[in-house]
């Protein structure tokens, strides 16, 4: 059984927040080989997006507000563990993700900080690239903005 929720991250659960941290140090720090600060002061404020089957976290990200990082409200930390990519959960992820942002934050640009290789991933949501890429831990990035649709009045 799979379900996907948005949790505030005072609704935590010690086992919740440890399997999300879990998941991202598998991930970002073993699996890509990058040592980073993880733990950035940011996911006190911010709203923790999971996606779980059979009460197992497959992918994650976590939604910042506007003020808390950047001017404008963000996603990030995106992942999914390895035995869940191609299966469609990331895109599922995204969606829940990206209309939570537009509910909470309807006025807001939504910015990523993408690793460059999944520029094309976040294409499909309308995620448009900004600036040169850089190199953030050693890994490639590129910054990409996705506008608020404008309704016609």
């Amino acid at each position: 059984m799979s379900f996907l929720k948005i949790i505030p991250f005072s609704d935590l659960t010690l086992s919740g927040l440890y399997e999300i941290l879990a998941l991202r140090a598998e991930v970002f720090v073993v699996e890509q080989n990058c040592p980073y600060q993880d733990l950035d002061g940011k996911d006190q404020g911010s709203l923790h997006a999971c996606l779980s089957i059979d009460d197992e976290l497959w992918a994650y990200c976590r939604i910042i507000p506007p003020g808390l990082a950047y001017p404008d409200s963000s996603i990030g930390r995106v992942v999914t563990c390895s035995k869940a990519r191609g299966k469609g959960y990331g895109k599922k992820l995204m969606k829940l993700s990206i209309n939570e942002c537009w509910k909470r934050y309807p006025n807001n640009d939504i910015l990523i900080m993408a690793q460059s290789y999944l520029v094309d991933f976040y294409h499909e949501f309308n995620f448009e690239v900004e600036k040169d890429e850089f190199l953030e831990d050693g890994i490639p990035h590129r910054w990409m903005r996705l506008k608020p649709i404008k309704k016609s009045q």
